[in-house]
């Protein structure tokens, strides 16, 4: 959690530039800042109709390449206004190039000091350890930033989410109807849960024990 004034004062380095994102590097993957000409690739992640079915808040499947590019445009800039280590992130494969997925860090509503860590991936890139490599590096590198907890909210039925969640350490806390109006299922990661040996943290009682 990032009290509204660290969350103010982290927001520039220097006299009032905005902070930069780098790009973070793993074993796989680039997460660098999304650019207005990745809305090909873009679209055909969030324009498709089985990645919208799971995103939280609602968003509306993307109908087309000018309203992907619009979209982009926005999150670049929702992304340079927000104080570090907030943003959006592109998931770019290193071996080809090719963008799979995007990962999310953004302050949860109603009082924006919980930190919500997400991804989508393009369906094709389900099931190959992409999420948890890149949900690692972004909270090893926002827990170098004054944070010490993120959450994962998953809607009630999204199986696979909360399976990739808990082998990303994350320990389900409960469910709530907190954050955006919708009832959700709440993960929490802390440092420590990101050390590999760790046990994997309890699902919810009704997403049994696969």
């Amino acid at each position: 959690m990032l009290s509204q004034h660290r969350l103010q004062a982290a927001n520039t380095t220097g006299a009032g530039t905005p902070a930069l994102r780098p790009p973070l590097t793993t074993e796989r993957l680039v997460l660098r800042g999304w650019r207005v000409d990745d809305a090909p690739a873009a679209l055909t992640i969030f324009g498709h109709a089985a990645v919208a079915r799971w995103l939280s808040p609602d968003m509306d499947q993307v109908p087309d390449l000018a309203a992907m590019r619009l979209l982009l445009q926005q999150w670049i800039a929702e992304t340079a206004r927000m104080p570090l280590p907030a943003g959006r992130w592109a998931m770019q494969r290193r071996e080809d190039g090719r963008i799979i997925g995007g990962a999310i860090l953004l302050p949860l509503p109603p009082g924006n000091e919980d930190f919500e860590i997400g991804w989508q991936l393009h369906p094709e890139a389900w099931g190959q350890g992409y999420a948890t490599e890149a949900t690692h590096a972004l909270a090893g590198w926002t827990f170098r930033h004054d944070v010490d907890e993120l959450f994962a909210v998953v809607r009630p039925g999204n199986t696979r989410a909360a399976a990739t969640v808990r082998r990303n350490g994350m320990h389900w806390v409960g469910e709530t109807n907190k954050y955006f109006g919708l009832t959700l299922q709440v993960f929490r990661l802390r440092p420590a849960d990101l050390d590999q040996a760790a046990p994997n943290g309890l699902l919810p009682p009704a997403f049994g024990a696969n």
